[in-house]
């Protein structure tokens, strides 16, 4: 089965409909198999989504330099000096 442009959304959705089929302990066993197959592949989803807004957070958004987030504001440290100064 192959997800719409990757869609997380849809990917999550065959995984909790498969888990609840299997929960039920009423699948047939031929159908076991072509369930687990179709989980891998909505998981693979899911975990290159996710691997994806992860790298993004670790790079920062919105043209964060160092891993900072845009518009973090100075270290605390920084607070100190400016008293020092006073």
């Amino acid at each position: 089965m192959r997800f719409m442009n990757g869609s997380y959304r849809e990917a999550y959705a065959t995984l909790s409909r498969i888990a609840a089929e299997l929960e039920t302990g009423e699948a047939d066993l031929d159908r076991v198999l072509p369930l687990l197959e179709e989980a891998r592949t909505a998981y693979a989803v899911c975990r290159e989504r996710i691997e994806a807004v992860r790298a993004v957070l670790a790079g920062g958004w919105a043209g964060g330099e160092g891993g900072e987030l845009a518009g973090d504001d100075e270290p605390a440290d920084d607070a100190e000096d400016e008293e020092e100064e006073s």
